[in-house]
């Protein structure tokens, strides 16, 4: 049964984010909350996510964001309102 997510997010997240697992402990944080889409690490430094839920999951799973994992030094981030994709799953991408 595919479930239809209300809410599509864009997230941009600058600082020491690259190289310090915030892909994969994203991926987690998000599979734990419900939450489709997919991250990957942009060339300038920085990690960029698209993320799929109902508000609630997507408030939740931005809180972790602006923390992220232990090591990460989150600097700045940027969050804007996209259009729904329907993903299914979430992925990291390269």
């Amino acid at each position: 049964m595919k479930t239809e997510y209300t809410l599509h997010k864009n997230i941009r997240i600058s600082g020491r984010v690259q190289g310090v697992g915030f892909r994969y402990t994203a991926r987690s944080m998000a599979s734990s909350l419900g939450i489709s889409g997919f991250i990957r690490n942009l060339p300038n430094g920085d990690v960029y996510i698209e993320a799929e839920g109902n508000n609630e999951q997507l408030e939740d799973y931005i809180r972790w964001c602006r923390q992220g994992p232990s090591r990460a030094i989150i600097r700045f981030i940027d969050v804007y309102d996209g259009e729904v994709v329907g993903f299914t799953d979430f992925a990291v991408k390269s």
